[in-house]
């Protein structure tokens, strides 16, 4: 799926029908949620960032990213919560807090407050809705800004737990 970089939007339904499986148009369309432990990024520990797998918004870093047992690719924090919007979910008999990516609006999982410090924030996040790119592939993919995350020279996000 082709996306400008800066300008990040939301394909049409027919587009997205066509670009994505039927597991992830469900997830980041219909709110579905794919099975903890039997997904792509829940055990990923190369070094890179995860995007919106609809829009391209850059999500999630792996420098944030830590292993939360759940089965589900767990993040303390995102990049920039300029991408990262939340509403409450009442679906189910509790209040939660969904995630979901700020400019396509796809559904991403839901954010809980038992997480590890620095923020205490756990983001649970659905494998289908996010695309990883590794951090060699950054620069030819127009994500090369966010190499600064991997420079572990100083005090950057690399001491965040992966």
């Amino acid at each position: 799926m082709a996306w400008n970089e800066k300008n990040y939007k939301k394909p049409s339904e027919e587009e997205l029908k066509k670009e994505l499986t039927p597991e992830q148009f469900n997830i980041t369309q219909k709110e579905d949620t794919e099975a903890p432990f039997k997904n792509a990024y829940w055990d990923n520990h190369r070094e890179g960032i995860y995007v919106d797998v609809v829009s391209g918004e850059p999500l999630f870093s792996s420098t944030d990213k830590y292993d939360s047992g759940t089965g589900w690719p767990s993040f303390t924090k995102p990049i920039d919560k300029k991408f990262v919007g939340t509403r409450k979910d009442r679906r189910l008999f509790i209040t939660r807090t969904e995630v979901h990516a700020s400019a396509s609006g796809s559904h991403l999982g839901h954010v809980f407050n038992d997480g590890p410090q620095p923020t205490g924030m756990r983001y649970c996040i659905n494998s289908a809705s996010l695309r990883f790119i590794p951090k060699e592939d950054l620069k030819k993919e127009g994500y090369g800004e966010y190499l600064k995350l991997f420079d572990h020279s100083g005090t950057s996000h690399a001491s965040a737990p992966k």
